[in-house]
């Protein structure tokens, strides 16, 4: 058992209740070695300490071991329960206990320690909130900001369904970069992402753009869930509408035999071609390939992205 399952089984043993699927042997393309290092061992004590909780964890990511020993992390505020059950997603589902209060301070304290220069910031679906949690992005940016003004953020946010008024303290807030995930086609939502729906998510990129064009926005999808090609170009399609400047596309792979099965394991020529035609229809930056996640490399991804923007800005 890898270091990352044996974190999930520790901290959720009575998770999960969807049907069991026989796991598929990984390619050699898909292996990761398992953290030993000292500064992985130094980033998790801090997280304890600070009371925080990171996406890295409770999405059992593979690429947990490079990050960590690099001191970078994906923190996740709101709590590590989510009100919803997407067929994907290792986080524990149920009723969330209340928002920590000094949950953006100790956010804050953490990245002022570490010395980070980006900063990825991510949480749970909280519907059972009237804004959907989207004050306590607002307090952890502010905060953020105050005490670490050289730190670029990027905030990866649920969708607030349902939640007037959500985006716009968001934005004024002034993130670096704004990213909400469509996660996969459309076709598939009613079985991978059942509480979300599409439209609305690619209607909330483009509200963010609309709301401040020089912010830089982003979202990401995971394959080997059963899209098809055509389906893929289609979401790029659709991202490039909403004016979307970073895409990032990812291999799936099951959490556990109970989440949604793998249907196929894309090949590195696969991803390759999907990021030369990303390229074409116009994305400023784009990340693909079998361990891509949403927020891995996101500092180097961020730098790369400004500058495609200048170049880009240049040559008109």
């Amino acid at each position: 058992m890898s270091s990352v399952e044996n974190i999930r089984r520790h901290r959720h043993p009575e998770k999960v209740n969807k049907p069991v699927n026989p796991p598929m042997r990984k390619p050699d393309w898909i292996r990761v070695k398992a953290p030993t290092s000292k500064a992985y061992g130094e980033t998790r004590k801090l997280m304890r300490e600070n009371n925080l909780n990171t996406v890295c964890e409770e999405a059992a990511c593979p690429n947990i071991g490079e990050c960590w020993s690099a001191k970078h992390a994906t923190v996740m505020i709101l709590g590590e329960i989510c009100t919803r059950a997407c067929a994907f997603c290792n986080v524990a589902t149920g009723k969330p206990n209340a928002v920590d209060q000094h949950e953006p301070e100790n956010l804050a304290a953490s990245v002022k320690k570490m010395g980070m220069r980006h900063i990825v910031i991510t949480s749970v679906d909280r519907d059972d909130l009237s804004d959907g949690g989207a004050s306590q992005f607002v307090r952890c940016l502010n905060l953020v900001h105050e005490s670490s003004p050289e730190t670029t953020i990027e905030i990866l946010t649920p969708d607030f369904r349902d939640k007037p008024g959500a985006l716009a303290p968001i934005i004024e807030a002034r993130p670096d970069v704004f990213n909400h995930n469509l996660e996969t086609v459309p076709r598939l939502y009613p079985t991978i992402r059942p509480g979300a729906r599409y439209f609305h998510s690619l209607k909330l990129l483009n509200d963010a753009k609309s709301l401040d064009p020089s912010l830089f926005t982003k979202s990401g999808i995971m394959v080997g869930l059963g899209e098809t090609r055509e389906e893929v170009l289609q979401v790029m399609d659709d991202l490039r509408s909403a004016d979307v400047d970073f895409l990032t596309i990812g291999q799936y792979l099951a959490p556990t035999p109970r989440h949604a099965p793998i249907d196929r394991f894309v090949t590195p020529a696969e991803f390759e071609e999907f990021k030369r035609l990303a390229l074409v229809k116009g994305f400023l930056h784009v990340a693909s390939s079998p361990l891509t996640r949403s927020s891995y490399h996101a500092d180097d991804d961020f730098t790369q992205l400004r500058q495609a923007r200048l170049a880009k800005l240049a040559s008109v």
